[in-house]
């Protein structure tokens, strides 16, 4: 587990990095309160007892994503290249490692360059919904909270939908299932399951992740629907609404698109070969 005093630090050398580059670093905040595991996963450097480097390596069935920062008044002392060796030296077995870097970050790309076994894979779009008002709209899907007998369900629509493989989809959701944070819901019309969606609430955000419609019920209107209902709810208690979605998911991102998202920031995604 991350101590309460870690935390702080943490928060506080990530205002500093993203201030310098004007970025937005993705560090799973919601992973990174909730460890549990015997695995070592969180790995600091410390000048006397200042936090300047800090590395997080995060789990998702059997691929692990690893994001990464320095204070930048101790880059280019090799203190990024030291994390993220010890984190590599410490991986449990995987098929795959990503890792994350926004697209904007100078330093991150002037890294990546230098590593012959580090390779560009694939993007995100961080979205945010902009609209000052909703659409109308008449609610035709019900939500209902996710238990541990629609786990088959929620993993095979992670299969379908995100080409995840079925072992990877099992480890992903039963950790998701109990999360404190975040709240799964089940997607119903007339009482027929056909998606679902994750919500966490963190400072005044509202994210949505994990969205999918099983394909024999897309194209009928039944995304939009549950989107827009989400919207309304998080919208009426004053939080903003992020969600991500995958760069080459070109449907996904029209849908966000049309329902009132816009894109604000891109996160790249680097295979690291060992």
């Amino acid at each position: 587990m991350i101590t309460e005093k870690q935390l702080i630090e943490i928060k506080q050398l990530q205002d500093e990095c993203e201030k310098f580059e004007e970025i937005n670093l993705k560090l799973n905040w919601e992973m990174l309160r909730n460890r549990k595991n015997d695995l070592k996963e969180d790995f600091f450097y410390y000048d006397k007892d200042q936090l300047v480097g800090f590395l997080a390596t995060y789990y998702f069935g059997e691929k692990v994503e690893i994001c990464g920062m320095v204070h930048p008044s101790f880059r280019r002392k090799g203190i990024f290249s030291n994390l993220l060796n010890e984190a590599l030296n410490n991986l449990a077995p995987v098929s795959t490692i990503l890792l994350n870097a926004p697209e904007v970050s100078k330093t991150a790309k002037e890294f990546i360059k230098k590593q012959e076994d580090c390779t560009y894979s694939f993007s995100e779009y961080q979205m945010v919904w902009k609209e000052k008002e909703l659409i109308e709209f008449t609610p035709i899907v019900t939500f209902t909270k996710a238990v541990q007998l629609d786990f088959a369900f929620i993993s095979r629509l992670d299969v379908v939908c995100f080409g995840f493989e079925k072992n990877d989809a099992e480890k992903y959701n039963q950790r998701i299932l109990n999360e404190p944070d975040r709240a799964l819901y089940i997607i119903e019309v007339n009482n027929e399951k056909i998606g679902k969606l994750s919500l966490l609430r963190e400072n005044n955000e509202s994210w949505i992740y994990g969205f999918a419609i099983l394909p024999e019920y897309q194209g009928k209107g039944y995304g939009k629907n549950a989107l827009l209902q989400i919207i309304e709810k998080e919208n009426k208690i004053g939080n903003e609404i992020h969600l991500e979605v995958a760069l080459e998911n070109s449907n996904a991102k029209k849908l966000y698109t049309g329902c009132g998202f816009r894109q604000y920031n891109t996160q790249d995604y680097y295979v690291i070969k060992r």
